[in-house]
């Protein structure tokens, strides 16, 4: 009877976690995709994940290409809703074999998002988006009072007597 038991339950409970196990931790590809992200919600029925959209345009003019990805980490999506709307760059795995959407709708999972500060025109040609000036030290803040800088009194140049003739 404890034969049957371990046969029956056991070992192919053992086989299916070692699957999963192997799954979830290897990865098919990994790679970075650049665009701009539309759109980014949390779904599910039972195991909720986290499902995004984004645009990614070759060329300007060009039709885009939608980019569909997961998200598990939440810290992650934390900051992909930061910068919703900007240009930016996910790192992500694709992962195939997995049994059922309650790990996500797609395959691509993102793992870390970047902030992209140029917009590329065509091939090799980039326009880098201005940044605010960055403020001095002991510069004044946003919102406070501007005071100009103490001037430093002016110095005279130094003279040199005149030379006297005979000496």
């Amino acid at each position: 009877m404890l034969k049957k038991f371990f046969w029956i339950l056991v070992v192919p409970a053992l086989l299916i976690a070692g699957y999963f196990a192997v799954v979830l931790r290897w990865n098919y590809a990994t790679g970075e995709r650049a665009g701009w992200v539309q759109k980014l919600s949390k779904k599910g029925w039972l195991c909720k994940t986290w499902e995004g959209e984004m645009a990614m345009v070759s060329l300007p003019g060009t039709m885009p290409e939608k980019f569909t990805f997961t998200v598990w980490d939440d810290k992650v999506a934390d900051t992909i809703n930061k910068v919703i709307g900007k240009r930016v760059s996910l790192h992500y795995e694709q992962k195939v074999g997995l049994p059922t959407s309650c790990f996500g709708d797609t395959r691509y999972y993102v793992t870390h998002v970047t902030a992209v500060e140029e917009i590329p025109l065509g091939p090799g040609v980039v326009v880098p988006v201005p940044r605010p000036p960055e403020a001095a030290p002991g510069a004044p803040s946003a919102g406070s009072p501007a005071v100009p800088p103490a001037v430093p009194p002016a110095v005279p140049a130094p003279t040199t007597p005149p030379a006297t003739p005979g000496k």
